[in-house]
């Protein structure tokens, strides 16, 4: 499984290139919480503790909330004058003035956005935003292996619980002369007793048997 580790690594080092090649003053990556409806900064190349620490933003505030609700590319001038931009006050102190959001997608939904800031006013080329739109459709298909990945890991550990929680049925159903129901019931109470995942106590049981035969 790609952990959120190596995840988080991938997207540090998208932007760190992509500072380079956009002349960025800072570059940062940020990803949609769903369920609270922010933007949350994944990854970053600026030192500034102000910046990385700044607060989430919620869809629809902002400039990249504006971008990620829009599903589109958002720019300012100046966001130290831009009434949109939220945090005037760092960029006069990081000294940063345009700045551009274009959307992270997978298929089509927003997942995220990759934002760009120069050091003095900028008018974005649509070169730039070619650029900066396909680096942001190489972290969308990372973001989305990450999260395959995760769900066939998922899949497998549910795979792998539910063959030996059957294995573990079996044995006591045999052993017991007892039912299913029963075997299980037996697996899920032990597993409650003992605050044990219900792997380990089929896994325990299937290693009795293994030692008794």
């Amino acid at each position: 499984m790609v952990s959120d580790k190596v995840l988080n690594e991938i997207l540090r080092f998208i932007v760190n290139v992509t500072a380079k090649m956009m002349k960025s003053k800072i570059c940062s990556i940020l990803l949609l919480d769903e369920k609270k409806r922010e933007l949350y900064i994944v990854a970053t190349q600026s030192l500034s503790e102000e910046y990385i620490n700044k607060p989430n933003l919620k869809v629809g505030e902002g400039i990249s909330g504006i971008a990620i609700k829009n599903n589109s590319v958002t720019t300012s001038a100046d966001v130290r004058t831009d009434k949109r931009f939220k945090y005037p006050e760092i960029a006069r102190k990081e000294n940063i003035v345009s700045m551009i959001s274009v959307p992270i997608s997978i298929k089509g939904r927003a997942v995220g956005v990759i934002n760009s800031y120069t050091p003095k006013k900028h008018k974005h080329t649509k070169k730039e935003i070619k650029l900066l739109g396909t680096i942001a459709n190489q972290a969308g298909l990372v973001i989305e292996n990450s999260k395959l990945m995760e769900e066939i890991s998922t899949t497998k550990q549910i795979l792998e619980v539910r063959k030996a929680v059957e294995r573990a049925k079996g044995i006591l159903m045999r052993d017991l002369a007892i039912s299913e129901d029963e075997a299980y019931k037996i697996i899920q109470r032990k597993s409650m007793d003992t605050c044990r995942p219900m792997k380990e106590i089929a896994e325990a049981v299937i290693l009795t048997y293994e030692i008794k035969k």
